[in-house]
């Protein structure tokens, strides 16, 4: 079974579950199948999307250590499902229900990419002047990656609300928050451990960490600018994309 058809899987299980849970209203059904909800959390980030690139792209350049990268993860993961709660809740004519667009808002989508090239611009002035990091810059990262709404967030919550249980679907909703919140964690700790090594290697062979730093710090704008530019014009295009979130 790969990736989609797990997916699949995924979607197909979190609606019976939702349906027999309106059906009961039996809380102790629901709450057993919250560890299964954590579980699909960390299978449908592993799928294109929720800013897994955008993450890497960052923290290669960036001087964070582990636990801080951690947080950049938490707080991308949090943005990411909680704008799908809160679509749900108060903007639902906002999101695109079209069969190929199921789960998407296209306007947050265009301005999350936008932003995220003016940060990889941004990055690549930095990269050029030899200026220092700014204090709680991967706190902002995080929330313009976590712009795009979770799909999996979106179609748990309207399915919920369409059967009139919408607290089980927020319930849901934190289950998979959790399961999202390990795998973009286990990314940004590779990006972080990758780079670090990277850093120490070249160090050891005389080269100056002051240059590695900036050095990375063009790479990280230059991967964020072509991941941004790369995403706006194919949704101004209608063209698909590998980063793309997809239900």
């Amino acid at each position: 079974m790969n990736l989609y058809d797990a997916q699949r899987w995924i979607y197909a299980t979190l609606g019976a579950n939702l349906s027999g849970f309106a059906t009961t209203r039996n809380w102790t059904t629901l709450l057993s199948v919250l560890p299964l909800g954590i579980l699909f959390g960390a299978i449908h980030a592993l799928t294109p999307g929720h800013g897994k690139s955008v993450l890497a792209s960052y923290l290669v350049g960036s001087r964070l250590a582990a636990m801080r990268s951690l947080g950049v993860a938490g707080v991308l993961a949090a943005t990411h499902v909680g704008m799908a709660v809160i679509l749900a809740l108060l903007a639902a004519p906002l999101i695109t229900r079209t069969l190929g667009g199921v789960g998407r808002a296209p306007a947050l989508e265009l301005l999350s990419w936008a932003l995220m090239t003016a940060f990889g611009l941004w990055l690549l002035a930095r990269a050029v002047r030899g200026r220092s990091h700014v204090h709680r810059e991967g706190v902002a990262v995080g929330l313009v990656a976590g712009l795009i709404p979770c799909p999996l967030t979106l179609f748990v919550m309207l399915y919920a609300m369409a059967h009139a249980v919408p607290v089980a679907g927020i319930t849901f909703a934190a289950a998979m928050l959790i399961g999202i919140s390990l795998t973009l964690g286990a990314v940004a700790l590779a990006a972080v451990l990758a780079r670090d090594a990277v850093v120490h290697l070249l160090s050891r062979h005389g080269a100056s960490v002051a240059r590695l730093s900036r050095g990375l710090d063009l790479l990280s704008g230059i991967l964020l600018v072509g991941i941004g530019l790369y995403e706006l014009t194919g949704l101004l295009g209608g063209r698909a994309s590998p980063f793309a979130v997809r239900p």
